[in-house]
């Protein structure tokens, strides 16, 4: 156990610092996008010496990412350049230091750190959805109450909505407005944001297609998805608790037992001893 340890400590601080670092660079402020042909500086150069050549080391571990992302075949992604870049400049520095353990944990978290990127974007869409949807039902629920028809209702709404739901609508109405049917767009609408607003949807549709009464089935509809809602919030409140584990066992406990049992038993030792 000795000897082990005795191996990792001189890489544990290196390993540390190269988190550190990677975390700083992956949560820096954005650089302010220059419009081109805009001087903003005496001399006509851009302020700060920054020009689109400018070599960094973020550049160079994303490139570095990318050319063995394309060698594999894979498309274009900078996030995944990056991580792909830090993972191998990180687990030739462990190899160099002989932590051959700690390398090859780098490579291996590299893919499941990708897949877990993934995931989260991917229910983080699914939550905006979610937010959004009860609050576009209401519109259209007025826009018809207006006496709006749905090829009509859909701008509307669209032009009000400010999240993925409003985006697709837009979508859709500039869609039916260069000739195709506004049920086929919509439907589109539904494959592209997935199960939460296929009952908006086929409400929409059967509207459109076949004539049903649209004020009484987007008021049902409302009622529904507040429902989904705050069981959803709900469920996110009871995952708070198990979600504090984590920093409450490593992070609160400790801090109270170096700051409260420490002294004592160093306090209490000191009187055995005399």
């Amino acid at each position: 156990m000795t000897d082990a340890f005795g191996l990792f400590a001189p890489v544990l601080p290196l390993a540390w610092a190269t988190a550190v670092v990677v975390t700083g660079w992956q949560r820096r402020p954005r650089p302010t996008r220059r419009p081109p042909g805009v001087d903003l500086s005496p001399s006509g150069a851009p302020a700060g010496g920054s020009g689109p050549g400018r070599w960094t080391v973020g550049t160079a571990l994303a490139g570095l990412g990318g050319a063995l992302r394309r060698r594999t075949g894979r498309p274009a992604d900078p996030g995944a350049d990056l991580r792909l870049g830090v993972a191998v400049v990180a687990s030739a520095v462990l190899v160099v230091a002989g932590a051959w353990p700690l390398a090859a944990g780098v490579v291996a978290a590299g893919p499941v750190t990708g897949r877990l990127r993934h995931r989260r974007r991917e229910r983080r869409a699914a939550d905006a959805v979610i937010d959004e949807l009860p609050e576009v039902v209401d519109l259209f629920v007025l826009a018809a109450g207006a006496g709006l028809t749905v090829p009509l209702a859909v701008p509307a709404v669209a032009r009000r909505a400010t999240g993925p739901i409003g985006a697709g609508l837009a979508a859709a109405d500039q869609a039916a407005r260069l000739g195709r049917a506004l049920p086929d767009a919509l439907a589109d609408l539904a494959a592209s944001l997935g199960e939460p607003v296929r009952g908006l949807v086929a409400v929409l549709v059967s509207a459109e297609r076949y004539g049903t009464p649209l004020v009484d089935s987007l008021a049902r509809l409302a009622a529904d998805v507040r429902v989904q809602r705050r069981r959803r919030a709900e469920a996110a409140a009871r995952r708070v608790p198990v979600k504090l584990l984590f920093p409450l066992v490593l992070c609160t406990l400790p801090a109270f037992a170096l700051l409260t049992v420490v002294p004592l038993l160093l306090s209490a030792l000191g009187s055995l001893r005399l």
